[in-house]
């Protein structure tokens, strides 16, 4: 890993702008290229379920994967990265919407929430994986240190969590719900359309085969968005200050992993493994943050995570300030 003095991070700010521009026949063949296979893919499970419902699991994941592209994709319309119409990307990103069932609107300001205040200490609760200082842990009581090692375990990070975040939380604008009616019309506009899309489908299918396929699919998608979410800022060597300290451009480049993953997973996530850059200046494109590594190659070694390493960071708990990296509960107590 590069040291965090080796890069001007406003410069490179400035020096990625030109990627900062979509080529428009490329968006759209992105979209129909995961979303086709999308919709055929959900099609043979529903034939395999059928015949055989184990078969019909395994379909799921590849179709997890794709509608967990889906949903890279109306993040990139949300940074109006896709289109260079602000209403191009809108509607599309609704449109999209309706599948990953996570409200459009409601979830770009709060995903640019995150994008503002990230590696903030000073403004930390909106749009993050919820992260304590070592001595805002030991000043908690008993209960509460139960409450948020409860939290930051596996099964309700990655298990549990996605489960109520995309079936329940997103029906309603958490964190927005006293700012007017935008948050309200997002969520529940995003309600009235995926209700009237499952009823549809039901009266096509019926209730159980209709769960049976797409519940699997929307949990495996869930569940890999969460750990990407996750890993891309909860890892040892990541950047936290106050206020007073904390810089929007060094937060991006070192608060942000290159979460370095094979091709194949890199084309089911994205490249929103090159995180970094993307926090840096969120209106490049996705197919277009690769070109960003190859003109400027030392950014393939800063915050860079393997896909082994990448599994040691869910023992990481707690913000040392003294040390100025994330440690575990065992490190802190």
């Amino acid at each position: 890993m590069l040291q965090k003095t080796s890069i001007d991070a406003r410069q490179l700010f400035r020096d990625v702008a030109p990627f900062a521009q979509p080529r428009i026949g490329r968006s759209v063949w992105e979209i129909l290229v995961t979303s086709v296979p999308f919709l055929l893919l959900w099609a043979l499970i529903y034939a395999a379920v059928s015949r055989g419902y184990w078969l019909g699991m395994v379909l799921a994941i590849p179709a997890g994967g794709l509608l967990l592209r889906l949903f890279l994709i109306q993040h990139d319309c949300g940074h109006g990265a896709l289109f260079h119409r602000r209403s191009t990307n809108d509607w599309v990103g609704r449109a999209v919407s309706v599948l990953t069932l996570t409200p459009y609107d409601f979830w770009r300001r709060s995903h640019a929430l995150h994008h503002a205040r990230s590696g903030n200490l000073g403004k930390r609760g909106i749009g993050d994986v919820d992260t304590l200082t070592v001595s805002e842990y030991e000043a908690r009581s008993p209960f509460q240190r139960f409450l948020y090692r409860l939290y930051r375990s596996p099964l309700v990070l990655l298990g549990i969590g996605p489960t109520y975040l995309f079936l329940l939380r997103n029906r309603l604008p958490v964190g927005f719900m006293r700012r007017g009616w935008g948050p309200w019309a997002s969520a529940l506009g995003t309600n009235l359309a995926i209700a009237a899309g499952v009823a549809v489908m039901i009266w096509q299918i019926g209730l159980w085969p209709f769960l049976a396929v797409h519940l699997p699919i929307v949990l495996v998608a869930a569940s890999a968005g969460v750990w990407l979410f996750y890993v891309q800022h909860q890892f040892e060597h990541t950047s936290w200050d106050h206020d007073e300290n904390w810089s929007f451009h060094e937060a991006a480049i070192h608060g942000s992993s290159h979460y370095d993953l094979p091709p194949i997973l890199r084309w089911f996530t994205a490249n929103i493994g090159v995180h970094h850059v993307h926090h840096l200046s969120s209106r490049i494109p996705f197919y277009r943050l690769p070109e960003v590594l190859r003109a400027y190659p030392q950014l393939e070694s800063v915050s860079r995570l393997t896909l082994r390493e990448s599994l040691r960071t869910l023992r990481l708990t707690l913000w040392d300030e003294q040390a100025r990296r994330l440690v575990s509960f065992s490190r802190a107590t």
